[in-house]
């Protein structure tokens, strides 16, 4: 399962940087205090995908440390996604991870 995550987040990485969705620049401290899902108050989504959950889910599986399950990021990626470059190769792929996030991760 870890490798297979892995892969994933290696290919949400790559898709992103290939439709010039990835910063070079880390984000401002204050960015990371939102109480909202998503932080979509102080970060554009695909800046959530790489500075929260790429790195969240990276350290997880680096210190194999438990996974969580049932989620669904790919519905907040259709919508904030949809007009941009990549969008809809990025949303298929977290619609893959979704999936293998509402599996029992044991």
């Amino acid at each position: 399962m870890n490798l297979l995550i892995q892969d994933y987040l290696r290919q949400l990485e790559s898709l992103l940087k290939q439709y010039q969705l990835w910063q070079s620049e880390p984000l401002d401290v204050q960015a990371f205090h939102s109480k909202l899902p998503f932080c979509h108050d102080t970060m554009a989504f695909e800046q959530w995908l790489q500075f929260v959950f790429i790195e969240k889910m990276r350290v997880l599986v680096a210190k194999q440390l438990p996974l969580p399950s049932n989620f669904a990021i790919a519905p907040m990626a259709e919508l904030m996604l949809a007009n941009k470059s990549g969008g809809t190769e990025v949303t298929a792929l977290l619609k893959k991870l979704d999936t293998v996030f509402g599996s029992p991760n044991e």
